[in-house]
């Protein structure tokens, strides 16, 4: 089985410029909590999370009628291809404690994203518990307006 079979190709996605307050509405409209940041042409330069929003821009007291998406995203995109493997997928997640990969074309461009809920869906079990087990480790990370 590969990312192909499982990941979401109908996406929401922004640019670096969104308002956050957009990125929050697109979140609420299309029932997601990540939203992959784009630059013209499709690729990916930040994926921005309702925690990003959360931790970086409303629990800091930030204005967020004046943010932008770029201010406040996660700017390390991990990516996966369609024909990566549903194992080496979950290792990517498990190692990088994600709960979504965005996933990307021959030519770097999103193309779709894999969430723990695509697989808990459709992928072996096996592989669905030891991401969820990864990614829920306590990391002791705080989230800063810089990472």
């Amino acid at each position: 089985m590969r990312v192909a079979d499982i990941m979401a190709t109908h996406l929401v996605s922004c640019a670096p410029e969104t308002p956050i307050v957009e990125v929050a509405q697109l979140m609420c409209d299309n029932d997601c909590g990540a939203i992959p940041v784009l630059e013209d042409g499709g690729r990916p330069v930040g994926i921005l999370t309702d925690r990003d929003i959360t931790c970086r821009a409303v629990a800091e007291g930030r204005d967020v009628t004046g943010l932008q998406a770029a201010q406040v995203m996660s700017r390390a995109v991990i990516t996966v291809s369609p024909d990566t493997s549903i194992e080496a997928c979950c290792e990517v997640m498990e190692k990088n404690q994600l709960r979504r990969v965005v996933v990307i074309d021959e030519l770097g461009v999103c193309c779709g994203m894999v969430a723990q809920a695509d697989l808990a869906r459709r992928a072996p079990k096996d592989d669905t518990v030891a991401v969820v087990r990864a990614v829920s480790k306590p990391t002791g990370r705080s989230v800063s307006a810089n990472a």
